[in-house]
């Protein structure tokens, strides 16, 4: 790789850290034909860790860091002083095919600034994909960032190579948006992403190929004064109305130069984490926006212990569940035990009554469910009657000395 390669990627590579919708769940196994490249399983690829904290390894990149567009919270805005770079369609193709031979990475990760129009980012995005699958038989994973406004039929090409779209909503809400980021329209990022959702719908029934991972977005927190509730509401209809595989959440970092509007402070990232639980819950747990919103004050999370044990101690009178007895949304609702572990103990007590000792061994969270669960042999007191209980399940961090 040449000098001017090698400091285009450091730019572009740097520029494209701030995305975290990258992961690569959800993507078919496939193995390359004969003279092809690459291959996809379905537990995805490594060396770069997602939210949810598996490990993949993917090229992730910005096709370009030149951008029409002035939103005040991104770095690579139109009025940004920052050393701007960009690729050809022949150099990323080349980059990716040249790092997957040397075994470091499985896959591509490629989004961009608006250049031109949205129809020509689109197209030279669609592109690379298309060269990587056509011309080189290409079998790893791609996800492609959709550009709104750009031209169906060019989002629909896209759809053809890729194995994810994704397209960022940026903000929960569109006032905030409207204001931060003046010349990006909201109904068109829906629009888009209900295109999508369409597209991959149709395709799963006919059993055709088109974006087979689905589609995936992003929202900023911390860089307006939208509360947690409300970006749980946002993603909560996302999830209904475009069938989403993930909202990925991003704590808002301060950039330089930034505009007067926005904070001063970094978002903490204990509300990103917040947020993923919460987002967890709202998924596979059967929660409400409201009832884990209630775990908290003001409509926030509550910042020191998780929401799911937030949500447990405002409601003590639904406590201790009965794990030989109870059905599986109340045991969903119980502090330390998963879906699995619920699984697994709905399973084994159809052969026996379970004990502390047998929960213990389907679930690593026991210590923190035994106040919340009867067993064959162990019957707490009522929650009610513990006005310690928060404070011997989530202790107080302390400080640790250096030569205690």
């Amino acid at each position: 790789m040449d000098d001017t390669l090698r400091t285009k990627l450091g730019i572009l590579a740097d520029a494209a850290k701030y995305d975290a919708s990258c992961a690569s769940s959800g993507a078919r196994g496939r193995k390359a034909e004969k003279d092809g490249v690459g291959s996809t399983t379905g537990m995805g690829i490594c060396h770069s860790y997602t939210p949810d904290g598996r490990c993949v390894s993917l090229l992730k990149i910005l096709l370009t860091n030149y951008c029409l567009f002035d939103c005040a919270y991104c770095i690579n805005r139109r009025s940004s002083n920052v050393r701007r770079a960009r690729f050809s369609v022949e150099e990323v193709v080349a980059i990716t095919l040249g790092f997957y031979k040397r075994n470091y990475i499985e896959g591509l990760f490629l989004s961009s600034g608006i250049i031109r129009s949205p129809d020509y980012t689109m197209e030279q995005m669609m592109l690379v994909a298309r060269r990587l699958r056509q011309e080189h038989g290409f079998a790893g994973y791609i996800h492609l960032k959709a550009i709104p406004e750009a031209s169906p039929w060019l989002v629909e090409q896209a759809g053809l190579w890729a194995d994810r779209l994704s397209v960022n909503v940026e903000l929960a809400s569109d006032i905030s948006l409207k204001t931060l980021a003046p010349e990006k329209d909201a109904p068109g990022i829906k629009a888009t992403m209900g295109q999508m959702h369409e597209r991959i719908t149709e395709a799963r029934a006919e059993k055709r190929r088109f974006a087979p991972a689905g589609q995936s977005t992003q929202m900023i927190v911390g860089a307006d004064a939208t509360t947690d509730a409300a970006v749980l509401k946002t993603s909560a209809g996302l999830y209904g109305g475009y069938g989403l595989k993930r909202v990925y959440y991003s704590a808002f970092s301060p950039i330089p130069e930034a505009s007067r509007v926005l904070p001063v402070k970094a978002a903490p990232l204990v509300r990103e984490h917040r947020l993923y639980q919460a987002d967890w819950l709202l998924r596979f747990y059967g929660f409400s926006v409201d009832e884990i919103a209630a775990g908290g004050a003001g409509g926030m999370l509550d910042l020191d212990i998780d929401p799911k044990l937030a949500w447990a101690l405002k409601h003590r009178e639904q406590f201790p569940v009965d794990v030989n007895a109870a059905d599986r949304e109340a045991l969903l609702r119980v502090p330390g035990l998963g879906a699995r572990a619920v699984d697994r103990i709905l399973r084994a007590r159809r052969q026996t009554r379970l004990t502390l000792d047998d929960i213990a061994r389907v679930s690593t969270g026991v210590k923190r469910a035994r106040a919340f669960l009867i067993t064959a042999d162990h019957h707490p007191l009522k929650l009610t009657d513990r006005a310690d209980l928060r404070a011997r399940l989530a202790p107080p961090a302390r400080q640790l000395e250096l030569f205690a």
